[in-house]
């Protein structure tokens, strides 16, 4: 019998339980963990809100949507108007909350994010 043949069995028996083991943990891996938000700071004041005409919600979508208002982004070097748009609600008693910029004692502006409550 060739040593080939010879080592087989004794590879198996070492890597089935190693095989066993990894196959096992990725099964039971849990769940990865929610990313921190990164948090945005500009330095200066964001430009004044911009008027926005509401359109009115899509008939069928109506009972299910809701309008989240346009805001200004922070570009890192200047900002940048984000239209307003209309947003799934999660679920029928979801209220939007807009996100917004709020001043630090050092002069920066940080964005506040929009949320569902």
């Amino acid at each position: 019998m060739s040593d080939h043949l010879m080592r087989l069995p004794r590879r198996a028996l070492l890597t089935a339980p190693l095989a066993g083991l990894l196959l096992a943990g990725c099964v039971a891996a849990p769940p990865p963990r929610a990313q921190a938000e990164v948090e945005i700071v500009a330095p200066r004041r964001p430009p004044p809100l911009r008027e926005e005409v509401v359109p009115p919600p899509p008939p069928e979508r109506r009972e299910i949507v809701v309008w989240q208002p346009g805001h200004w982004r922070w570009d890192g070097r200047d900002w940048d108007w984000i239209p307003g748009h209309y947003g799934e609600r999660p679920h029928r008693q979801a209220n939007w909350i807009p996100g917004h910029w709020d001043e630090r004692p050092n002069g920066t502006w940080v964005w506040v994010p929009g949320h569902w409550t």
